[in-house]
């Protein structure tokens, strides 16, 4: 590793005196600085202000969370605070960032997949998003403001999803923007159409069956309510809620996702 590390992380509780003693040990046989950059974390909590261990038994393994959720959900779930703040597992808590995860693929539905599309060239579509998201990460990695930018870009995304006019060069350079935005946070680079029927590599993964089951009833759904049968039409929405299966109408039809489940 060398002399002098670039990141050394841990928790705030071994600021003192088992860093210090570290840091006293190591410059003292070396004579160089031992540390770059101390990133000291804070603790995942399982409730209030326990925070998860061993010895208390209230802890939920990485193994486990994955066997309940997708570990692209996980991920966003973990930046959805700032590093240095506490954060309380809870299962909710997780349905929530898997929601607003698949909110941000609802924006790519649709855009360029090409490894050419998929990296931001040039300027940015949006350069303010760019600009708050860069200061956010240079910000000590303020992951709140982070996020918040490529919310913006998704909402935009969305935006142009429902208007009328052509806007697909538009729409390309930010949905290239937000994927890029995602790349530095190990996000949004999967094909937002499997990700949203429950595949990609999830932990509710959508076999055929089901989706062509789902594509029918949509169908069924869209016909009914041509026939102004809405009681028919409303029986199928609360059917596909029932598996969960989420619907989003547009002008352009109906597309759906799979929702967050909490088991």
């Amino acid at each position: 590793l060398g002399d002098t590390l670039d990141i050394h992380g841990g928790g705030p509780d071994l600021m003192f005196p088992h860093h210090e003693n570290e840091l006293a040990q190591s410059e003292a046989a070396n004579g160089k600085p031992y540390v770059k950059t101390w990133m000291h974390c804070a603790a995942v909590r399982s409730k209030g202000d326990e925070k998860m261990s061993k010895s208390l038994g209230n802890f939920v393994t990485i193994r486990d969370a994955l066997e309940r959720h997708d570990g692209e959900t996980i991920r966003f779930y973990f930046l959805s605070s700032q590093y240095r703040q506490p954060l309380l597992y809870s299962e909710d808590g997780l349905a929530q960032a898997h929601e607003r995860l698949l909110r941000l693929y609802t924006s790519l539905r649709g855009a360029p997949l090409s490894d050419e599309d998929a990296q931001c060239a040039g300027a940015p579509a949006d350069p303010k998003a760019w600009q708050r998201f860069h200061e956010a990460m240079s910000n000590d990695f303020d992951m709140v403001g982070a996020v918040a930018a490529m919310t913006d870009v998704s909402r935009q995304l969305l935006q142009l999803q429902q208007a009328a006019e052509d806007s697909a060069q538009l729409v390309s350079a930010l949905a290239a923007q937000l994927r890029t935005m995602g790349a530095v946070l190990g996000i949004l680079q999967r094909n937002p159409d499997e990700v949203l029927r429950g595949g990609g590599g999830g932990a509710a993964d959508a076999d055929d069956d089901f989706e062509a089951r789902v594509d029918a009833l949509v169908a069924e759904r869209a016909s009914a309510r041509k026939a102004k049968d809405f009681a028919r039409a409303d029986a199928i929405k609360a059917e596909l809620t029932e598996l969960g299966v989420v619907l989003e109408d547009a002008s352009s039809g109906t597309t759906w996702r799979i929702g967050a489940l909490v088991s």
